[in-house]
């Protein structure tokens, strides 16, 4: 395996009585695409807020770029390459999908949100947001309110955002969640099209787009990883199978 992109030694959270990371540990190649699964409560959510500096752990070590960043603030890690798609926490659904993006450029260049017209004019703002919209298939709605759009589109408008930035990483939380099998479709053909161009961290309850994406993935059951390797392997685990039951288990099982 190359040098991990990201590497995670040991990462801890409690909440009370509850632990919510339990010592976990992974790494993430450049180029991966690396999935994390586990059931409701399994400390994905906390995981995620903690790579992206929104929680502090209570012990561990997060390496990215080879470059220790556990203390570090979340636009700092914005800054050197690790971005959300989620990022910004809502979209403003009164302005254009070409708004939304030119303003996520503006906001990592450290701009502020109060100069949102400037957006609408600056060439270095408007350039890669087109070449975001371009990449995840929303070009031809550049010039649409987002309210009008779908909740699908939504989806592909907040990844957009976060590709805008020119992340060297992506951290994708659930981007299929409330999606028909249409909108699915289209989520994962996006995915698989940006597969490789850049290192990817998805977490994701839908099972089939997990095994049909992932180059590696990772199981968290009660905040700790009961399993981390390829789709091939994970799937064949025991411990794996009986984290997950009924349609869950069965799509692992037989894939």
């Amino acid at each position: 395996m190359p040098e991990p992109l990201l590497e995670i030694d040991g990462l801890t959270k409690r909440f009370g009585g509850v632990v919510a990371s339990d010592g976990i540990r992974l790494a993430v190649a450049p180029g991966e695409l690396h999935a994390i699964i586990g059931p409701n409560g399994a400390g994905k959510t906390t995981l995620i807020g903690q790579l992206t500096g929104e929680l502090a752990p209570d012990a561990g070590r997060i390496r990215f770029g080879g470059t220790d960043i556990t203390r570090l603030p979340a636009h700092r890690r914005s800054l050197m390459g690790l971005a959300r798609s989620f990022q910004i926490t809502s979209l403003f659904l009164d302005f254009t999908a070409l708004d939304n993006v030119a303003l996520a450029v503006q906001a990592h260049a450290g701009h502020s949100f109060r100069f949102w017209r400037n957006a609408r004019r600056e060439r270095a703002l408007r350039e890669p947001a087109h070449k975001a919209l371009a990449r995840v298939g929303l070009v031809e709605r550049a010039h649409c309110i987002v309210a009008s759009m779908s909740h699908g589109e939504h989806r592909q408008l907040e990844i957009a955002m976060g590709l805008a930035t020119a992340p060297r990483m992506l951290l994708l939380d659930e981007p299929m969640a409330g999606m028909g099998p249409e909108e699915s479709q289209r989520m994962v053909a996006l995915l698989r099209e940006l597969k490789g161009e850049l290192t990817i961290l998805l977490v994701e309850h839908d099972m089939e787009a997990v095994f049909a994406l992932a180059d590696r993935i990772t199981v968290l059951v009660y905040g700790r990883v009961i399993a981390s390797d390829t789709p091939a392997v994970v799937r064949l685990n025991a411990e794996v199978r009986q984290a997950y039951l009924g349609e869950q288990e069965a799509v692992i099982r037989h894939g």
